[in-house]
């Protein structure tokens, strides 16, 4: 059964995604797109003409998919969290590489963000990692959700994991990367038609990727409440520049989890 989950995560980060613009439109007092709407663009996207800047950057947008995919499924197969945390970096630096590897100045500007973004939340997700081994006595992920919730040992962590949750899924007032305030995207800006349709697919696969860590940490109830919270802070917010994203990492995500973290080893 989790296998079948792994191969469909795509589609059931489409319909996270679907389901979040439908609830983001009715605390707006609007209408908002049908549920299905990511599938209606992704049909729309492999209409568009593909036009390849060079084969290493198509590569790399194909590379970021895979590889982000199969820490999804480490992360959903029982594997070791601590390898599904550095091959979801791999991913991430495979699509700053990208951005990088053209000469527009407006993917330049993405791959830095996405860089500052990586700083940001890579240290409070490999603390959460370690606490979960300090708590659970293992890296795999199927010990650690059998060792029950963890809202009672871990709420600070809890607090700067929802912080990562915000940052990941492109939500104010930590949406750096994506900034969808702005006309011009960042990362993605020189894809097209197939590839850029293989990047926003990547975008579903890292709504299942944080929320399976949402899920270990708190169950279903804490996704659930996480969902919203992101949706309600998001709504509430206005984006702060890159460099007031990593002070408040730095200034509260850090030392919450590194206090959590520090009370459980005490």
């Amino acid at each position: 059964m989790m296998v079948w989950i792994v191969l469909l995560a795509p589609l059931w980060g489409g319909f996270i995604l679907g389901a979040e613009r439908k609830i983001r439109a009715h605390m707006q007092h609007r209408m908002g797109p049908p549920l299905l709407q990511p599938f209606y663009d992704m049909a729309k996207l492999m209409q568009k003409r593909t036009t390849i800047i060079h084969s290493g950057h198509a590569l790399l947008a194909l590379g970021y998919f895979v590889t982000l995919w199969i820490a999804v499924g480490v992360v959903l197969l029982d594997g070791n969290v601590l390898w599904a945390i550095f091959i979801h970096l791999l991913a991430s630096v495979l699509l700053v590489t990208a951005g990088f590897s053209v000469p527009s100045i407006f993917s330049h500007v993405g791959a830095n963000r996405e860089l500052l973004a990586i700083v940001s939340y890579e240290p409070i997700l490999l603390l959460l990692g370690v606490a979960w081994y300090v708590s659970s006595g293992s890296w795999e992920s199927g010990a650690i959700a059998l060792g029950g919730t963890y809202w009672t040992s871990m709420p600070l962590l809890g607090v700067a994991l929802l912080m990562v949750v915000l940052l990941k899924t492109g939500k104010s007032p930590f949406d750096m990367a994506h900034a969808h305030q702005e006309i011009v995207g960042g990362v993605e800006v020189e894809y097209s038609g197939i590839f850029y349709e293989v990047l926003y697919m990547a975008r579903f696969l890292e709504y299942i990727f944080i929320y399976a860590f949402v899920f270990l940490w708190g169950g279903v109830v804490a996704v659930a409440l996480f969902f919203v919270l992101a949706n309600l802070i998001d709504n509430a917010t206005a984006r702060l520049t890159p460099a007031q994203t990593v002070r408040w990492f730095y200034a509260l995500g850090l030392p919450l989890a590194l206090l959590n973290l520090l009370g459980l080893v005490a």
